[in-house]
């Protein structure tokens, strides 16, 4: 489904924060009896950080978010809407984003979670759009935050999912632009069939925590690889082509392309096939892991600070993930 907003709205900061530890996939490897190389080889993925004990979603998240009202030269006060995309809040309720509002001092905000996996940052884009085009008076501001801390649920013995996932967090501060800059159309969508691919299977409603269930691991991450892999090498060139040819232009046309990244190595061999160039792509997850729905707005802010992007630069930003979940909105972006 595809939704137009009237006004513009532009990303007026960034900020991501990874957790201080960090774990080198050569080091993970070899404590699964793996050769040194295994992962990277496989992967692309270098490095991953893990949260410390006690530090949950909401306090990544914050750190997330204070840093891109920093970047937007704005207040906690100056935020009407938290929208926080997770698979892995602090509790299954309250929302993280009702944590994260407190931890920031925004009190003048509405906050929610999203869940949509690692779709979950585009899913928080479309809300936060929505709420935007509706409210009236003085401009307004939204903080659209994606985080995990996925080293929660990891069974540490399961290499499929131990040498991918990481915990981080990112967030970007949206609000007013003026025409042309801004987002374009938000488009997503959903395939409930593939809910099993990958999932958390016990600790909600249909299998609740018992002795059970943590004794089988049922509140680890489930990932059936291969279907994971077929899934991404068809959604990505999809989603790529769909974007623009919507927009009228070419995907040589794009400035820069940033995807989610659940195996940077694989997204990036697929650039021919969505007739992009490698160096289009966003791609760092080779330093993060797989850090979920904090994955594009983590990309995001690195090409930020590294300068890769100027006003009027067509950006793609495209996510797809569990659920099975997809999105992608076309920005053309605005001056400092």
């Amino acid at each position: 489904m595809s939704s137009r907003q009237g006004p513009a709205w532009a990303i007026h900061g960034t900020g991501a924060y990874l957790p201080e530890r960090c774990v080198s996939s050569e080091e993970l490897s070899r404590t699964l009896g793996l050769e040194p190389s295994w992962i990277e080889d496989r992967t692309g993925i270098r490095r991953r950080h893990l949260a410390a004990p006690g530090q949950a979603a909401s306090d990544l998240a914050a750190a997330a978010a204070a840093r891109a009202l920093d970047a937007a030269g704005l207040d906690a006060a100056d935020i009407g809407l938290i929208v926080l995309g997770t698979s892995t809040p602090d509790l299954i309720a309250p929302s993280t984003a009702c944590r994260v509002q407190a931890l920031l001092g925004a009190r003048r905000a509405a906050a929610f979670d999203v869940a949509a996996a690692c779709t979950g940052y585009v899913f928080g884009l479309q809300a936060a759009l929505g709420w935007l085009a509706a409210q009236s008076g003085p401009a307004r501001y939204a903080l659209v935050v994606g985080v995990e801390v996925y080293s929660r649920f990891l069974d540490p013995a399961d290499r499929g999912t131990v040498a991918v996932f990481g915990d981080g967090a990112a967030a970007t501060v949206i609000g007013p632009a003026a025409a042309p800059y801004g987002f374009g159309p938000v488009t997503l969508g959903s395939d409930g069939s593939g809910a099993d691919d990958v999932l958390i299977p016990a600790g909600g409603s249909r299998t609740p925590a018992s002795a059970d269930t943590l004794a089988s691991l049922g509140h680890t991450i489930r990932m059936d690889g291969r279907a994971v892999r077929g899934f991404i090498t068809r959604i990505f060139p999809r989603l790529v082509a769909e974007a623009t040819e919507a927009a009228g232009i070419k995907p040589a046309d794009l400035a820069l392309v940033v995807p989610h990244q659940p195996n940077p190595r694989l997204v990036a061999a697929l650039a021919a096939e969505a007739g992009l160039d490698a160096a289009q792509l966003a791609i760092v997850g080779q330093d993060v892991g797989n850090i979920g729905a904090a994955s594009i707005p983590y990309a995001l802010d690195q090409a930020v600070r590294a300068g890769r992007l100027a006003p009027g630069d067509q950006v793609l930003l495209a996510g797809f993930g569990a659920g099975v979940t997809w999105g992608h909105t076309l920005v053309t972006w605005p001056p400092a």
